[in-house]
């Protein structure tokens, strides 16, 4: 069965834009019956609606009408390639060089002399105006209509395409950056502190507002290129934060966007954990470039504090661990003769060796297909063919660079990258605290299959979870996920000071401006939910501990509570309120990826050689399997968007949605 909110017939499509490979999952619900089908396409950097447009094509879908939610990539590439819009700050007098000092972190602690950074901003684009707003709010010296004048014929002589604005204290004031967009008359994209980040810590919002200055143009222009190829689509953006925007209102919030793809893969892990009544998981999503990991305890974990490259990222988002290590992360033997994999990765064009466009470096994928764990026939997202040939050819260079014979290269390849993901998986639990035992590795992607039991055995991991479409899992989570907000409020007052009528006040005013964004994009105005929460420190501490708001609770009492909880130490001090915060949600088209499977009463199981063990090894399509079968491996189980390996001593089985279940022999 499909689990909807009600609504018209409808085509939703969710999309999400990788490194190497486009996943698109279509779901069409009709009167009487409702089908699900996918594809996968090769990525194109140069310009990523050119796969949609492929892809949708190849489903049948062109010139439809279209609901699509779609994760790209977009923003983060122009972030992490530098380029994004060439952008002038405008700052309060004194604070120019604020982005260029930043928090004087220091990569290399103990490295006497630092390497040279470049500062996000050029010293000639960061401008400064006289308006200053003191710590209480108050506003202490204002520009003149002349002075912005000047200041709008300054940016015209440097050329820029988009301005930053971001004053000092301007949270507690935001009409005076309001003031300053608009006497700029719509010249250039405008992006306010005040709106983006309107909370404490200068560095971190100039940041937030830099960022989505630089990368806003860019995906404006992208999503404006997008309609206009699919012209009959309704298109949303997955945010950060694992909530939808409609795509109008996606580029003035860019910053927002930033891990707009993985954030899907969570979505997805939520329904995930409902069907398998498993609220406990580690997920790994295991792309052709990189890998995500993270820790699930029954809702998806926000975080304030991620970096993107080297730039700090204090925008509400999913809590993600990302290395640089995918099926298509190259492999190569340094002056030392150290083996090391990835991070740099074949991507989408030329590929691993083994996609015959023109690669011929040896990658993780071109390692598993030497080994036999993808079997030869595979057509890869059900279309493209696998060269073995040119997967040995590459990986026989590398092992004799290495000294060795071609098995040995191949199984180093696939260890060393299974040490660089377990390394990963520990560092989001071990490193928190959390014991992997505890949990169920969920494991998706194109290429997450092939590496779950050797995690699961690294980490001691009793069972894995490969769930249906495992290879387009992210794409999947789109449709389940929700329209939402996240607004926060800074107030920087002590608790004693404060009533709930003050405190729920505020968060009236928050829901209110939640609520207004949600129904422009169509959303009922009584299916929006809140969740409120409070950030509490210690009167001079940095560090703030979120608690849930009830009005009448002693938040004072939880809030010492949690802190004990988190150091140890409950200490004398009064109780400050930093900021207010404020999720907001509306339903999703789809509730949730209950989708049942059937499997065949005839199937075909064919013998695939393995190099690796030596022995012909079962193989059969994962689709075919019924619900409660079980098989014991080993045994390759293949489907057209992705392979799972089974190891000895593992056995597997299938449930009524088709998810794979899997336990180690020793365990229960």
């Amino acid at each position: 069965m499909l689990a909807f909110v009600p609504m018209n017939d409808i085509t939703l499509v969710g999309i999400d834009t990788g490194g190497t490979f486009t996943d698109i999952v279509v779901l069409e619900r009709g009167s009487k019956a409702s089908s699900i089908r996918h594809c996968k396409v090769l990525s194109d950097p140069s310009d990523p609606s050119n796969p949609i447009v492929e892809g949708l094509n190849k489903l049948g879908l062109e010139n439809r009408e279209l609901q699509i939610i779609h994760g790209t990539t977009v923003g983060t590439n122009a972030v992490l390639e530098g380029k994004g819009a060439r952008v002038a700050y405008v700052t309060s007098k004194g604070f120019a060089d604020l982005l260029t000092l930043g928090r004087q972190e220091r990569e290399q602690v103990y490295q006497l002399r630092q390497a040279a950074t470049t500062p996000p901003v050029p010293t000639d684009l960061c401008l400064e105006v006289s308006t200053r707003i003191s710590a209480d709010g108050s506003l202490l010296t204002q520009s003149s209509d002349e002075e912005l004048t000047q200041l709008k014929n300054r940016l015209e002589e440097l050329e820029v395409e988009s301005v930053a604005i971001n004053l000092l204290f301007s949270f507690l004031r935001p009409e005076e950056e309001q003031r300053i967009a608009e006497k700029l008359d719509g010249r250039w994209f405008v992006s306010r502190s005040s709106r983006i980040l309107p909370e404490v810590k200068e560095y971190e919002r100039g940041m937030a507002t830099w960022l989505n200055a630089s990368v806003g143009p860019v995906i404006s222009r992208y999503l404006k290129r997008l309609q206009i190829r699919l012209p009959g689509a309704s298109i949303a953006v997955m945010q950060s934060a694992g909530t939808t925007i409609a795509a109008d209102q996606a580029a003035g919030q860019a910053v927002r966007l930033l891990l707009s793809g993985p954030a899907g893969g969570l979505a997805a892990a939520r329904s995930i954990a409902l069907q398998t009544a498993c609220p406990r998981l580690m997920s790994f999503d295991m792309g052709g470039t990189s890998t995500d990991v993270s820790l699930f305890n029954g809702e998806i974990a926000l975080t304030s504090q991620c970096r993107l490259g080297t730039w700090p990222l204090s925008i509400p988002s999913v809590d993600i661990h990302t290395i640089g290590a995918g099926g298509g992360s190259i492999a190569r033997v340094d002056k030392a003769g150290m083996l090391l994999v990835g991070p740099e990765s074949a991507g989408a064009s030329p590929g691993p060796a083994c996609y015959a466009q023109g690669g011929t470096r040896a990658t993780v994928t071109d390692a598993n297909l030497v080994l036999g764990r993808i079997p030869e026939a595979t057509l890869l997202g059900g279309y493209l063919p696998l060269d073995l040939k040119a997967a040995r050819r590459a990986v026989e260079a590398l092992a004799k660079d290495m000294g060795c014979d071609i098995l040995d290269a191949a199984r180093g390849i696939v260890r060393l990258a299974n040490e660089h993901m377990a390394r990963a998986l520990r560092v989001i639990s071990v490193e928190r605290g959390y014991d992997p035992a505890d949990y169920a590795l969920l494991c998706f992607g194109g290429a997450g299959g092939l590496h779950a039991c050797d995690l699961a055995e690294l980490l001691s991991m009793q069972r894995i979870i490969i769930p249906a479409r495992a290879g387009v899992l992210s794409a999947m989570g789109m449709l389940v996920s929700e329209p939402g907000r996240e607004l926060s409020k800074a107030v920087l007052a002590p608790m004693a000071t404060l009533t709930d009528d003050d405190i729920g006040q505020w968060f009236q005013s928050l829901e209110a401006d939640a609520q207004t964004q949600l129904t422009n994009e169509g959303c009922e105005a009584n299916s929006v939910t809140f969740r409120r929460q409070l950030e509490l420190r210690y009167k001079g501490q940095s560090a703030t501990i979120s608690i849930n708001w009830l009005a009448g609770a002693d938040h004072e009492a939880t809030f010492h509570i949690a802190h004990k909880k988190a150091s140890g130490l409950r200490l004398p001090h009064p109780v400050e309120l930093v900021n207010l915060r404020l999720s907001a949600r509306a339903p999703a088209a789809l509730k949730s990826i209950d989708i049942r499977q059937q499997g065949k009463d005839c199937r075909e199981i064919e013998m695939i050689q393995m190099p690796e063990l030596a022995i012909k090894v079962p193989s059969c399509n994962r689709n075919n399997l019924h619900a409660g079968e079980q098989l014991q491996g080993p045994y390759i189980l293949t489907e057209p968007v992705a392979t799972t390996w089974i190891k000895p001593a593992w056995s597997v089985k299938s449930d009524e949605w088709g998810n794979l279940l899997l336990f180690h022999q020793d365990g229960s």
